[in-house]
């Protein structure tokens, strides 16, 4: 088998995010968050960041960098090597100390990173799964909602951000495949399963397998790269838990795709299968 230089994490951020859309979506749903005329620079916190792709975009495409810092933390070391490596490619050189990468628990955070005001705390990847239990999440977002206030020079007026999924095949085992294109024309195969799920406990387990097929060779196969194991949050329970903690108002979105200076509007109706954004300020 030939070698390629991709490796599955980047077949990750090529495949599943869009970490250029989702900075622009955060800045949309923070001017939201504190009204037109607001400031939308500041503080990023990435948590369960992998190998910080919204960190890094949201640092090097902002329009006010000097005021734009991210921190992604995470739990992954390796999934933090890859991030600080694609620091170094992607990031203007004079903005690179603008992203700080760091290894920790996000449900227990050390003074340092806990103490530090946010503008914007964002989990994607459907992350808050990792949180298994309602007390747990509770307790996370009590945190996040912390940093959140002691952002915007004190004044607060930050927004949390995380995505579920849902719908009719959200317990139905089973996937499916899609192809994309890599950077030196590479058609990697990216394949997400449901292989396990409980409806009764709303606990599922998930997987990514990835092949890479370059010049009609298969250069890479990677079956089951990532599996995750998650609780399956529905949107009303994410709300309902970021209202106990003091999140005043709560929105779901499900549009990333946004014209230039267009700012982030509501949900009206979902589809039969959906990933959403659920945002609280």
């Amino acid at each position: 088998m030939a070698e390629t230089a991709l490796t599955p994490q980047a077949c990750y951020e090529l495949c599943v995010q869009s970490p250029r859309l989702l900075a622009g979506v955060l800045r949309g749903l923070l001017t939201v968050a504190r009204g037109l005329g607001g400031e939308v620079g500041g503080v990023l916190h990435e948590d369960f960041c992998g190998s910080a792709a919204v960190s890094r975009a949201w640092v090097a495409e902002s329009q006010s960098q000097a005021a734009a810092r991210a921190v992604g933390i995470d739990l992954d070391i390796e999934a933090l090597r890859a991030g600080e490596a694609s620091v170094q490619r992607e990031v203007p050189a004079a903005r690179r100390e603008a992203v700080t990468l760091v290894r920790a628990d996000v449900t227990a955070l050390p003074p340092s990173i806990a103490m530090m005001g946010a503008d914007v705390v964002f989990v994607g990847n459907f992350s808050l799964g990792y949180l298994h239990t309602r007390a747990a999440l509770l307790a996370y977002l009590r945190g996040a909602k912390g940093r959140l206030d002691r952002g915007g020079g004190g004044f607060g007026g930050g927004v949390f951000v995380c995505d579920t999924y849902g719908g009719a095949s959200a317990y139905t085992i089973g996937g499916h495949t899609r192809q994309h294109i890599g950077p030196r024309g590479e058609v990697i195969h990216y394949s997400w399963q449901h292989e396990a799920a409980d409806a009764t406990t709303a606990m599922v387990t998930n997987s990514i397998s990835l092949r890479v097929i370059h010049d009609g060779q298969e250069v890479a196969n990677w079956p089951r790269a990532f599996v995750y194991r998650w609780r399956l949050w529905t949107i009303a329970e994410l709300r309902e838990a970021m209202a106990e903690v003091g999140f005043g108002q709560t929105n779901v979105y499900s549009e990333v795709r946004l014209a230039p200076a267009e700012l982030p509007r509501p949900v009206e109706r979902l589809e039969e299968d959906w990933i959403v954004l659920v945002a609280g300020w």
